[in-house]
């Protein structure tokens, strides 16, 4: 039976994408409240996270998969206003951050129940909004798919950005060397600040260089693609392991493959949001287990770059395309 607070509008405000393109075409709209099926909860949005698939989407280059809302954001927090069947952790009105299908941008949003989590102890819903793409991201691909160990060289590509400040406040807490890259002084200091062992202004210096110098990495979290994946090669250390989430310079490139089988090198990847329900409320699990002590206690924390209102969805994206972010950016709903 589906349970519902009394006060719930007929419709809510939404940002929609009125056709691909740039920022210009994400304008405010209105649509009917969606209402929740067997096993999913409805959340009142405070914030919504601002994620590079959103621009992807955005621009035409990345679709929603099946049944999902149409409306970008991938990640929200508030509390939840109603439950379908079958739901049995949360209450109405408990506070959440949530991993989402889509439909981030909106005052309202549906979600399975067992992909959102509580709001760490003493965190505000703002910086909580930014927890559940980027988090579920890391620890899928360093911790799971990557098998990072402490004492190990750990490089992730574009430290400053929302994946990259995780990566490295992450891969710290759990022992690992960690190294970075990074388009500028400012950003590099900011990513030392995080605990990066050494940042390294991609404009000035040669990864590469830097990370034969002392071994090799162990592992690399690579976002960039295009010329940086033989780059990457080189940089592994024998046994290396490269984890690659997406493609910001292309998807396609020349390989020689034989230094890949003589030094046994594993090149690897992954996508979050086509992910079954079930591997997601996994994930989830693991998370508040292992990782939810960690920002309850202070240990790691989320990096905050900027806040938008709803209805300036445009200039968030565009601030995010600027690269000139450190951290995250949200839009803020109520």
């Amino acid at each position: 039976m589906t349970q519902m607070m009394t006060d719930l509008p007929e419709t809510m405000r939404v940002v929609e994408i009125s056709a691909p393109g740039g920022p210009e075409v994400l304008v405010p709209s209105t649509r009917p409240l969606p209402v929740p099926g067997h096993g999913e909860i409805l959340i009142r949005v405070a914030f919504a996270g601002v994620n590079r698939p959103d621009a992807l989407q955005r621009a035409g280059n990345y679709a929603p998969p099946p049944g999902a809302s149409p409306l970008p954001g991938l990640e929200a927090s508030g509390h939840v206003v109603a439950m379908g069947a079958g739901v049995t952790r949360w209450r109405l009105g408990d506070a959440v951050c949530a991993l989402l299908p889509g439909g981030g941008y909106a005052e309202y949003v549906l979600c399975p129940a067992d992909h959102a989590l509580p709001v760490p102890a003493g965190m505000a819903l703002r910086e909580a909004a930014c927890l559940p793409e980027t988090f579920f991201t890391v620890w899928t691909n360093v911790v799971q798919r990557g098998r990072l160990k402490a004492g190990e060289r750990f490089l992730v590509h574009g430290g400053t950005s929302g994946i990259g400040t995780t990566a490295i406040q992450l891969a710290n807490a759990l022992g690992a060397r960690v190294f970075t890259t990074a388009g500028s002084d400012v950003k590099c200091e900011a990513c030392l600040k995080l605990g990066a062992e050494r940042a390294i202004n991609y404009r000035a210096e040669d990864f590469v260089e830097v990370l034969k110098a002392e071994g090799g990495a162990d592992l690399i979290l690579d976002m960039v693609g295009g010329s940086y994946l033989p780059r990457n090669i080189k940089a592994l250390a024998d046994d290396g392991r490269l984890v690659q989430i997406a493609f910001l310079t292309g998807p396609k490139v020349e390989l020689n493959f034989a230094e890949v089988m003589t030094r046994r090198l594993t090149i690897t990847g992954s996508t979050l949001r086509p992910r079954s329900v079930e591997v997601k409320a996994g994930i989830a699990a693991e998370l508040e287990r292992q990782v939810w002590p960690l920002l309850a206690s202070g240990q790691i924390a989320p990096v905050m770059d900027s806040e938008f209102p709803l209805d300036k969805a445009a200039q968030a994206h565009a601030r995010l395309e600027s690269n000139g972010h450190i951290g995250k950016i949200v839009l803020r709903v109520a």
